[in-house]
């Protein structure tokens, strides 16, 4: 349930989402965030490091080793989503 929790703030997935492929600097994960408030941004990474999720390294934020192996398991909801999105149009 913590992680239902936590995955489940406003923000949560997208910043998950923006840090699967490479780290990015608090600005860059900010802009591709559509400009989030940065007290916002800074709560969610907050949030994401004490959760051992992101990380904070010499190129900025990124997923760590437990961060990543969540997005593998979130890959298939993802497809799932699109699917389901694609029926209700």
């Amino acid at each position: 349930m913590q992680l239902l929790d936590l995955v489940g703030r406003r923000w949560t997935l997208r910043i998950l989402w923006e840090l699967r492929d490479a780290s990015l600097s608090f600005r860059a994960l900010r802009e591709r965030c559509d400009d989030l408030s940065p007290s916002v941004l800074n709560a969610r990474l907050a949030e994401l490091r004490d959760a051992g999720l992101v990380e904070l390294g010499d190129e900025g934020y990124a997923l760590s080793a437990e961060g990543r192996a969540l997005g593998q398991h979130l890959l298939p909801l993802d497809a799932w989503a699109r699917r389901w999105a694609a029926r209700r149009r």
